[in-house]
């Protein structure tokens, strides 16, 4: 009972600084934000995500748990001059969380961002689906707001630590 949900933006930056950052888990923290907090399991993020699993727990608006999610970052090959990122994570309750990334030039170095998410929590896919078109769109709001103001919020980070 899978579902799958595409949402696209333009972004007012080049497609190279756009990849650049969609690589670091930084944007993840900042685009997420408020609505979903992560908090690493066992260390922190790397500031560039690598090929492999990471755990993290889940928090809405930074309080409420929703449990832990696996994010399983992969790079699927680049398509000529777009280019992908692809969380293929799960969870106790979501059976499958696959979230494509891609990053394509526009014909005036802006970026065209879409975000394709196929999402199977069986009889809660309905639900989960919906609230994830809800968090997509509100994450691709935070990243227009980046990208205009030359990603100026990224430059102080703050700390995300791992879960004592």
């Amino acid at each position: 009972m899978a579902k799958t949900i595409v949402l696209s933006t333009d972004l007012d930056c080049s497609p190279q600084e756009a990849w650049a950052r969609v690589q670091t888990s930084e944007l993840l923290h900042h685009v997420a934000a408020p609505l979903i907090r992560f908090v690493p399991h066992d260390h922190a993020f790397p500031a560039t995500w690598q090929k492999g699993e990471y755990r993290a727990s889940m928090l809405l608006f930074g309080a409420i748990p929703l449990g832990w999610q696996a994010i399983v970052i992969q790079f699927p090959s680049a398509d000529y001059d777009v280019h992908y990122l692809r969380d293929n994570g799960y969870s106790p309750l979501i059976r499958r969380w696959d979230h494509r990334i891609e990053i394509r030039p526009n014909p005036d170095d802006t970026t065209r961002y879409t975000d394709r998410l196929s999402v199977d929590a069986g009889w809660r896919t309905p639900i989960v689906a919906a609230f994830a078109r809800i968090f997509y769109a509100h994450r691709q709001r935070r990243w227009r707001a980046l990208a205009r103001t030359g990603f100026a919020a990224l430059e102080e980070p703050e700390a995300i630590r791992p879960l004592q």
